[in-house]
């Protein structure tokens, strides 16, 4: 499956632990997507877009009205990276 660099970020962050929060107005409609590490910082990069294509692709998925997170079919995509610590 091709995937692209800002799908397997979001990917790799959600694979270590992290998970996607949606801010949503009155009329439960998106308004932004948050991709929170499981250390507490924030992906720059997230999307609507990016979310919407993840969830199209079933590389994530929400259970029990709680966040979202990665699926077995999305840890299958992501590609294994080396950790950047020390």
């Amino acid at each position: 499956m091709n995937i692209s660099k800002g799908e397997q970020r979001a990917l790799h962050a959600l694979a270590r632990g992290g998970h996607i929060v949606l801010e949503k107005d009155e009329r439960r409609k998106i308004i932004s997507a948050h991709c929170m590490t499981r250390e507490g910082w924030r992906l720059s990069d997230m999307s609507i877009p990016l979310f919407r294509k993840l969830k199209r692709r079933r590389l994530i998925a929400s259970r029990g009205g709680g966040p979202y997170r990665i699926t077995r079919d999305g840890l299958a995509a992501v590609r294994p990276q080396l950790d950047n610590r020390a």
